[in-house]
Parts: C-alpha cells; structure tokens; sequence
C-alpha cells in the first residue's frame, strides 16, 4: 500500500545519452535513483519509503508512485502478465488509488498519470531528448523556461478555462500530457503520445451505479486509513465531507474533524455537522467560528512556494493553514477533503441534450426543473437542446465572446470562458488566438455533449485536488481528496445521467450510493451554504493592501491587465458583478507570479532529506 501524498517529485528519462550538464545537475537534487540495465538512470527523484512500489525483473521495469492498493509482490506478478507495454493497463486493472504508473518493457518506454487528472504527467525536450515529469516546475528549471504570456492570459478567464486548455503547463516548452493519455517511448527514442484511457458505458441504472460508488468510496478512503494512525478530516456539514467521515470511521480510523461555523444568517453547515460528529465514533469534533478566524484573504503578501499553475482557491489560505495547525497539534498526519464530491456525483445539465434525443418527455421534465432552478433564459434553455454545434465551433465562438460575461446561461460543451473588465486588449486578443488555434485541431472528449461536459468537470476537481495536495504538503499535514481517485470517477460515470442530475434530488447518486451508512437526515439535506459575507469582508479588510498590488502588479507590467480599472474592483470589490471567479483568478495570478520571483528554484529540488526518502519498496530492483 502506499500514501503518495507523502511522495516527493520524480523525472523520467529515457535509455539515452543527455547531456552530461543535464544529468549531473539532477543527480545533484535527487536522493533516489532506478537505472536501466546500460547503468543510465530511468527514473529521478526524492520520495519517501511509503511513496513508491517499483520492481524489475530481467530489465523490465515497472513502479507506482502515489497513493494505490498495490504492494511490491502484487506489482511483480502484475508486470509479469504484461507481456508488453500493450498489455501493462490491463495487467494494472484493480489497482485502486492515485498514482502514476512509469513503466520499461522490452525497450520501450511509458509513463501515464491519473485519469482523473490528480497525478498529471508533464514533458519538454531536453537536449534533443523528451523527459517528463510529475512538476512542471522541475522542467521549467531543467530547461530554464519562461512563463508563458499566453498561458498567463488565459489563467484570467473565469469561471475557467475549456478542455484542453485547462491544466496547460504555464512554461514556454513544457506541455501536459493531457489525463487519459500516456507517453510512449520507443526504442529509437521517439516520443508519441496515446490514449490508455476510455469512459465505461453510462447505462446502469441508479442503484446498481450507487453501489459500485459505495465500492470505489470504500476502497478510497480505506487507502487512506492506518491502523494506530489519527487522521484529520474537514466536516463542513455538507454530503460529500460527511461521507468520507463515516465511510473513514468504518474502515477504523480515529477522527479529528474540522468544522467552519460561518456567522452568515442561515448558515445551517454546523447544524448538520454537529448532527454527524454526535453519530462518528472515535472523534474529536473541532468548530471554529469563522469571526474567530483570520479574515479571507489574509496571508496573500506572505510569499510562499508557487505551485505547477496559478491557483484561485486562496481566499481562505490563511484559515486553511489555521486549522491544519490545530488537527496537527492533536496528532492528525492526514487531512481528508471532500473536494471532487460536487463534480464526480453529478453531471452538468448538458446530458439533457442526448436524453432529448432518447427520452424526449423525460427531457422536457428535466429541462424545466433545471430551467427553475437555475433561472435560464427561455431562448438559451431552447438553444441549448436543439442546437448542434460542434466543438470547434463552439471554441471558436468563446474566443469572439470573452468581454461578455457568461452569466447563467445554460452551458453546452462547458462552462464559456470570459475575461474580467479589466483585462487588457492584449490579453483578450491573445486569449481568443489561443482559442481559435485550440479548435482547430480540437477533439471533445465525447461524442456526447453532456457526456463530454462532465468528464471534463471531473478533471477540473482533479486538478484542483492536486493544487491542494501540494498546498497541504506545505503546511506540514497532507490533503487527501478521495472523491478524485480513478475507481470513483470511473463508478459515476456508469450511471445514467439523468439518474444523477435529476433536478428534483439533491445528489442522489451519492445519497444512494451512502444510504445505510450515513444517518438518514443528512442524506435528506438539500440545501448548500455559502460564505459571500465573509468573502466581501475579507476584501473590505485587505483592500487597501491589495489596490497597492496595482501600483507593482506583474499583471500589469505584462501587459495583461489594465492598471486603473484593476485597483478600482480592488478599492470596491462590491461593484464588480461578475462574481467571485474572476476577481479570484487574477489574485491568484498575481500571487503566483510574485511567489515565482521570490522562489526561482522549486523548494522540492532544494529541500532533501535521503534518510526519510531513499528506501523504495521493491522485488529484485
């Protein structure tokens, strides 16, 4: 078993010569390294003993690095039954978790992520050879590369940005490997790469999907779990945070949760939340009033460790690390999170527009819930059941939209990218060509336009899950987001979707898939709290600081952002109307290009520690 939260970073290169600069400068960071049979180093990097089950047998090669069920005698036999690199996924099929899985058979190289995107893969050709990575940034140092200024421009769109642009490596010369996608290596060194990847049917019904969830649930947050180990856990009162605590006290483990009490009126998150910690055994219920804890937005002139990208989850940083401190303090080495819950469980209303076409009367019923309760324009509502536009098309019209805001509308392919006012010219051109040249050589990742909307949703959480896993990590107590394992994503998706995105049900895939094992009067909570009082006070009180930003802003000076219009929304943030995603993404941003200045070098390839990181769990390495 293995807790790849704890795991370092690594590099894979293939068995050729690099230059020899290239080389010594990566031995010099690295505490562990696995070599081919030549003596050449296959995989570089710095883990710990509980990061990594590698084994070899007659010079093929084979390791997991991440959090997965397997163990090193289980992983011999799997490399056994793969007879070549055509075969390792189905030789992989049952291995449960997170991880990364690198692989050496009879000459021929292959490193995939997670299909859920929490492990992404990243490249660059280093002295005329690809290497990829589990950071961009340890390429981006390799390889001394620039920030992209179009990637930069693009991170402003809110809410976010469309398959495949999301997740992009912000360096100019390194690319992502997009989720679902492996990197091939062959014998004379060239470098493609190719689906490993594909979606499992959508036709099963509620309950047979809900207990294939429950399954992959189970098996995820057990992962997680030691024996004699406490773990951390956020209980926010709502389904997805409260599932994972049950299903973690089930599998035995002792909890230290975590629980905001928002003082905005109405708030009923602690109502719930207490409810549960009253039913979890072996718990330490902690309930932090949010007017007890630093503002939003507190801690964003403190630099720290720039992330792979620029993050908009930074409002609540400060309380984050506030919280993290107290479960540490109480002996917790694990937080777990219940990010991922909303995208995994349930579908964009997209999937309305095949069920049209199978179901009508039950499309029509669906769409005018959805219509209700979204509030969607009757003519867009019409639009987006009978309009058949095709994905590049539909790139292509983001790109001459985003000054408009995208509102609510109701989403086809996605979410449609926009720019905030203050976006420069430049940064709106350079965007919509970045669009443009997207579509051209754009495939959706389903036929289906629901289809195609979700999973993309799904590997959005992903991203974000590894966002705060690196995040964790710096704070001293790992996060952990089990709904983003590859076993989850892959259970929702077998379901109907208009099982799972009924609009007159809150979450019934997960309701179902946790009925029994949660009390039944949190299963029957249909309402979701939010903390928009506590988000304009904590602008209100940092705003000064903040409209400062504009005076040495690193967007500004890129040209990307207009300097007078961006310290007017900073001086009065209520005024802007174009929600919370926009403001967010430009502070994040700003954020990571200051963080990027004060911390050229990555703190992963400077701090090491070879006697907690060197051992690996092996057969015949």
């Amino acid at each position: 078993m293995v807790d790849g939260v704890s795991a370092g970073w690594f590099v894979v290169v293939p068995d050729r010569e690099l230059p020899s600069g290239v080389m010594a400068r990566l031995r010099e960071r690295a505490s562990g390294v696995l070599s081919y049979r030549s003596g050449r180093p296959w995989l570089l990097g710095s883990w710990r003993a509980d990061g990594m089950v590698a084994v070899s047998a007659g010079g093929r090669m084979l390791a997991v690095v991440g959090t997965s069920s397997t163990t090193a005698a289980d992983l011999a036999a799997r490399l056994k039954r793969a007879g070549s690199i055509a075969g390792l996924e189905q030789a992989m099929d049952g291995v449960h978790g997170s991880f990364h899985v690198a692989a050496f058979l009879d000459g021929r190289g292959y490193v995939r992520g997670s299909a859920a995107g929490a492990h992404r893969l990243y490249r660059a050709v280093v002295g005329g050879v690809t290497v990829c990575a589990d950071r961009a940034t340890t390429l981006a140092w390799l390889t001394g590369a620039e920030p992209d200024p179009v990637q930069l421009a693009a991170r402003l769109a809110a809410p976010n940005l469309p398959y495949p642009l999301a997740g992009a490596a912000m360096w100019s010369g390194v690319d992502a490997v997009p989720p679902g996608e492996a990197l091939h290596w062959e014998p004379d060194g060239a470098c493609r790469t190719a689906v490993w990847w594909q979606p499992p049917p959508a036709e099963l019904p509620l309950a047979e999907a809900a207990a294939r969830l429950r399954g992959a649930l189970r098996e995820a947050v057990a992962l997680r779990v030691r024996p004699g180990q406490m773990l951390g856990a956020d209980l926010s009162g709502g389904m997805d945070s409260t599932s994972l605590c049950f299903l973690a006290a089930e599998a035995g483990a002792s909890l230290i949760t975590s629980t905001l009490h928002w003082d905005t009126p109405g708030n009923q998150d602690h109502h719930y939340a207490a409810h549960a910690a009253e039913r979890l055994p072996r718990v330490e219920a902690l309930v932090f009033p949010s007017a007890e804890l630093p503002p939003l937005f507190t801690g964003l002139d403190e630099r720290r460790e720039p992330g792979q990208e620029p993050s908009a989850a930074l409002r609540d940083l400060a309380r984050r690390q506030h919280t993290a401190r107290e479960m540490r303090t109480r002996g917790a080495v694990l937080r777990l999170s219940g990010h991922g819950g909303d995208h995994m469980v349930v579908p964009p209303a997209a999937y309305i527009h095949a069920l049209l076409r199978r179901s009508p009367h039950t499309a029509l019923r669906h769409m005018a819930g959805h219509k209700a309760r979204s509030r969607w324009p009757l003519g867009a509502t019409a639009g987006m059941l009978l309009r058949t536009q095709s994905y590049p098309s539909w790139l292509s019209a983001a790109g001459s939209r985003l000054r408009e805001p995208a509102g609510s509308e109701p989403r086809t392919w996605g979410e449609r990218p926009a720019l905030p006012p203050w976006a420069s010219g430049q940064a709106v051109d350079q965007v919509a060509g970045l669009l443009c040249h997207t579509a051209e050589q754009a495939q959706p990742l389903d036929t289906d336009v629901g289809r195609h909307a979700w999973i993309h949703q799904m590997r959005e959480a992903g991203r974000i899950a590894g966002l705060l896993r690196a995040a964790g990590t710096s704070m001293d107590l790992p996060v952990d987001s089990p709904f983003c394992d590859d076993a989850v994503m892959n259970a929702c998706l077998t379901v109907r979707p208009e099982d799972a995105g009924s609009p007159r049900s809150y979450k019934p895939l997960l309701a179902a898939a946790m009925d029994g094992l949660m009390p039944p009067y949190l299963l029957e909570r249909t309402t979701k709290d939010h903390c928009g009082p506590d988000w304009y006070r904590g602008l209100k009180t940092h705003r000064r600081q903040l409209a400062d930003w504009a005076d040495t802003s690193h967007l500004v000076a890129a040209g990307l952002a207009d300097e007078d219009k961006l310290r007017r929304v900073l001086l009065n943030p209520g005024m802007h109307r174009g929600g919370a995603p926009g403001l967010e993404n430009t502070l994040g941003v700003e954020v990571w290009l200051r963080d990027l200045s004060a911390h050229p070098v990555p703190a992963h390839l400077t701090d090491r520690h070879p006697h907690e990181e060197d051992t690996v769990d092996t057969v015949a390495l």
